[in-house]
């Protein structure tokens, strides 16, 4: 799954050489034996974080965008809730520069989408996204999250 406005579509390649490395590397690894950490793909350039957590509830979670990479979340097991919205008008809460991390106060309207065991999204720096987000109660996830450079 995709999910960008047309003008963010066009800006973007979502199958150059650096996206297509981590659809590949997430298709032919395999991902539940490995421990959570950092593991590169292409350099610095396309890095994949392996992440175990309990989801949590809506509110208790930011929305968040990062303007140095994209985000490829890509769940192994379990499943979350995964809020987003586009990142024009939000109200910034928090910057984290060194993490490439800005947080959100909670929008008035936003989206969901369910991602269970074998589902991506792919987020670019334009939209907010909120994970880690209960579906029907909290729940162990292991997930991977690739960071692909811009």
């Amino acid at each position: 799954m995709l999910f960008a406005n047309i003008k963010i579509a066009e800006k973007y390649n979502y199958l150059e050489e650096k996206f297509t490395a981590a659809y590949k590397w997430l298709e032919k690894t395999d991902l539940s034996a490995l421990a959570v950490g950092s593991y590169p793909i292409l350099g610095d350039t396309v890095v994949a974080n392996i992440q175990e957590y309990t989801t949590i509830k809506p509110e208790e979670g930011y929305f968040e965008t990062h303007e140095k990479f994209f985000d490829i979340q890509y769940v192994v097991s379990g499943k979350e809730q995964f809020g987003f919205c586009k990142r024009d008008g939000l109200v910034v809460r928090e910057r984290i520069e060194e993490n490439d991390l800005i947080f959100y106060e909670e929008p008035a309207l936003s989206g969901t989408v369910l991602l269970e065991a074998g589902d991506l999204i792919v987020v670019a720096p334009e939209d907010a996204h909120k994970p880690r987000c209960q579906a029907a109660g909290p729940e162990a996830v292991k997930k991977v999250v690739v960071k692909v450079a811009v």
